[in-house]
């Protein structure tokens, strides 16, 4: 009994330390996924809806270069990949067109 005790107390344990750890870590996420920097450039909360020309390069030109370079670097990857996974091709259009190109 003591010995399927410590198995499944290990096993729980694994378990819980592998979620904690895969939670700390930031893979799978993208310049693009965070709404702070990306709110300026939509109309909307559900950030369905694109700002003006206009409007959009002033969001633009207000970020940060890093933060533009991140960007653009997501968007050229998402160019380059294109599928219906993409999540943000009008966004992506629209950096394209002020000249985003990442220089990597």
């Amino acid at each position: 009994m003591n010995y399927k005790m410590i198995c499944l107390g290990a096993m729980a344990l694994s378990m819980v330390s592998g979620v904690s750890l895969a939670a700390g870590t930031d893979e799978g996420t993208s310049a693009l996924d965070d709404p702070a920097k990306m709110e300026p450039f939509y109309t909307d909360s559900s950030m369905k809806t694109l700002r003006s020309d206009d409007a959009f390069t002033r969001a633009w030109k207000a970020l940060t270069d890093e933060d533009r370079m991140a960007m653009t670097k997501v968007c050229d990857e998402e160019m380059a990949n294109a599928n219906a996974a993409n999540t943000h091709p009008e966004f992506c259009s629209n950096v394209k067109k002020l000249g985003g190109e990442s220089k990597n």
